[in-house]
Order: structure tokens, then sequence, then C-alpha cells
């Protein structure tokens, strides 16, 4: 074993994804990618997305030596070594460090993580986009979303009540619940894409 972790879902929205990513990222800087997870996708994407620089981070450490692994199996000069970040917490311990020594963030990227956290990850990490992003950089979330108050798909409604057996705190999120809180950090909601499995690409621009 090489220290890989996989995860199913990344091979059925990887592709889409990326298509969204070409689409709407900025044509050059670094990616700060929040809760990456296994690594899978930014061992994917970061070729994929050059001359921008992806950097993963995630605050488990199995999964953060899953991401080295990762890099490691599928090497690309762009991708970064993990960091250390809980996007719960009001405030990031590297963060000086992200703005001091990486000043041209200009898109950060989360995939999946906001239903299968507590409400304040959300809140964590759109504030800290709020406060790193520059004018004109991007967030971009995807996972299921909740529409008015309504599931917008059985599937959806189910998966949510299996989250919430497995933590009372985690849950599909209200849209429009995380629309305001991105607004009131300074980010727009700029586009929301239809994605596979009922999911959404949301797309907002620090204004």
């Amino acid at each position: 074993m090489d220290g890989r972790k996989h995860a199913l879902a990344t091979q059925r929205n990887r592709e889409p994804i990326l298509k969204v990513l070409l689409e709407v990222l900025p044509p050059t800087g670094t990616i700060l990618e929040i809760a990456s997870g296994t690594g899978e996708h930014a061992a994917y994407f970061a070729p994929r997305l050059k001359p921008r620089k992806w950097i993963p981070s995630d605050k488990d450490t199995s999964l953060r030596e899953s991401i080295i692994a990762w890099a490691k199996h599928s090497p690309s000069e762009n991708l970064y070594h993990p960091l250390d970040i809980d996007a719960s917490q009001p405030t990031w311990q590297v963060e000086k460090e992200i703005l001091s020594e990486i000043p041209d963030i200009s898109a950060m990227v989360n995939i999946n993580m906001i239903h299968i956290s507590p409400w304040s990850a959300c809140l964590g990490l759109i504030t800290a986009a709020g406060r790193i992003l520059r004018s004109g950089g991007v967030m971009y979330l995807y996972g299921p979303y909740k529409q008015g108050g309504k599931h917008t798909a059985p599937s959806n409604a189910a998966f949510s009540e299996y989250l919430q057996e497995q933590n009372s705190e985690w849950g599909v999120r209200n849209l429009e619940d995380v629309v305001e809180v991105a607004q009131n950090n300074h980010l727009a909601l700029q586009e929301t894409y239809q994605m596979p499995a009922n999911n959404l690409s949301l797309v907002f621009k620090h204004t």
C-alpha cells in the first residue's frame, strides 16, 4: 500500500467539475483547495489547470498523507504540499502564511464539504474566502443543496437524512443560506451550474 485513499464519487464527478473550473477560474494564479479529502481531485486537476498552481489542504492527518501519496503517484510541478487547515475555525492558523507567502491566490475551491461537516465549517470557509481573496477572486463550491428550503430530489432528501443520522450537525444546506453568508463577506453569486447526481456548482466572485 502506498497510502493513497480512494473516494468513489471522484471518478464520477471529476470531469464535469473540471469542465466548469476551466470555464470559471482565473487564467493564472494559485488555487487553494479546502478540504481536499483523498487528494484525487488535486492530483487530477492540477496538471490540467496549468499554468495555475494548486494547493490542497485538509485538517485530517491521514487525508493529508493520502494527498501526498497521490502527488507522488501522479506528480505535477504545479501541485503543492497540502496545508493543515480546519475550515471550521474562525481564524486559520496558516492564514498569515498564506497571505504573506502566497500573494497570488486567485481562487478557492471546495468540493463536497459543506453538507458533510458542521455549519461552522461553511461559515469558516466563506469568511476566510472573504478575507483571503482579492477583488475579482473566485470561490467555487460543489455539492447538493436545498432550494427554498426544499430538497431538489428524493435522493438528496434521503442522503441528508443519512448524514444527520451520522452526525446531527451535518446535512444538505439551503442554497439561500449559503448565498447570504457569501454576500455578507463580499462574495457575489455569479453562476449556478446543474451537475450530475443532483449537485450544483456555485461560482462566487469577490466584489
